[in-house]
């Protein structure tokens, strides 16, 4: 499991003082981005292959309130890659200075070909990397209909 830790900062306080929704989106995105960077997925990686990180959604269901002064830690686990690397799904942890669990959050993201603007899968001569990715108990091989299993699509209002 990978953790990072984050100290509250002002900006990250909502109008009823607590932890501010759009906040646990930025620590996850900043935990993933650690994550990735940790790894060896790089900027220059991303650059070099013209690929980068898409979010499908972030499911995040909320236990405790948290406050500004103490620092949270933010978990990563890997529950699931595609065959070919394109799709990942996470998983995230929110922990109190205590250790409690405060939040849980269930993602599921792409890799997306940054001249084409088209998904694309994991650079074959980056594969050493998702190998080498922790993963969880419960991980398991993705599949493109894992990408639609809410049954969510665009509707257009024309």
């Amino acid at each position: 499991m990978y953790f990072k830790e984050f100290d509250i900062r002002w900006s990250d306080i909502d109008a009823n003082r607590h932890l501010a929704n759009s906040a646990y989106i930025n620590f996850m995105s900043h935990t993933r981005m650690s994550f990735f960077i940790d790894k060896g997925i790089t900027q220059q990686q991303l650059a070099k292959f013209s690929f980068g990180p898409v979010v499908f959604y972030e499911h995040i269901y909320y236990f405790k309130e948290v406050f500004q002064g103490k620092p949270i830690r933010v978990s990563l686990e890997v529950t699931g890659i595609s065959e070919d690397g394109g799709f990942f799904e996470f998983a995230h942890n929110f922990y109190d200075h205590k250790g409690r669990n405060i939040a849980h959050c269930e993602i599921l993201g792409a890799w997306i070909d940054l001249e084409t603007r088209k998904l694309t899968a994991f650079p074959k001569e980056l594969d050493y990397i998702l190998e080498a990715f922790p993963k969880s108990d419960d991980f398991r091989i993705l599949t493109k209909e894992d990408t639609r299993k809410y049954g969510k699509y665009p509707v257009d209002l024309i």
